[in-house]
């Protein structure tokens, strides 16, 4: 069977389609560093719904939010091995912003929920007590 008219074995290339490896690689980087930002606003969700009651379920959101972001501020390097370019720098600065935004958040729910020592009370153990300047007594001797 012959091949129709205007029928071509090879594809002819869009140019307007093709995109750099460069630009891939730098939109991809963006997608990384602006991904803990992203995440943000369901954090934000899941906090609102866990309530500032102190039960297991609220702690461990809390701990999962605490924990997150100080895994991945510890491990910037390894993410910023994996990007080449002029924009490197910047993105890490979103990347590490956007995760102390997370932990932010995660100290504020902290604090909603009782578990910050952030009023004079919480600090009673470490105060001295105050010197007795008179003593009185009364009452009976029975003898």
């Amino acid at each position: 069977v012959a091949s129709p008219i205007g029928y071509l074995e090879k594809a002819i290339p869009d140019p307007d389609s093709r995109v750099s490896d460069a630009t891939l690689v730098a939109k991809k980087a963006w997608d990384v560093a602006t991904s803990p930002l992203k995440q943000l606003p369901m954090n934000l969700f899941i906090m609102w719904m866990s309530g500032d009651s102190i039960s297991i379920f609220p702690v461990m959101m809390v701990g999962m939010m605490l924990f997150r972001p100080v895994k991945a501020i510890m491990s910037v390097n390894s993410i910023a091995e994996n990007f080449e370019g002029s924009q490197v720098v910047p993105q890490m600065i979103v990347y590490v912003f956007s995760n102390l935004l997370s932990l932010a958040l995660a100290l504020y729910k902290c604090s909603s929920m009782g578990l910050l020592p952030t009023t004079d009370s919480d600090w009673l153990a470490f105060m001295q007590s105050p010197k007795h300047l008179e003593f009185s007594g009364g009452g009976y001797v029975l003898s």
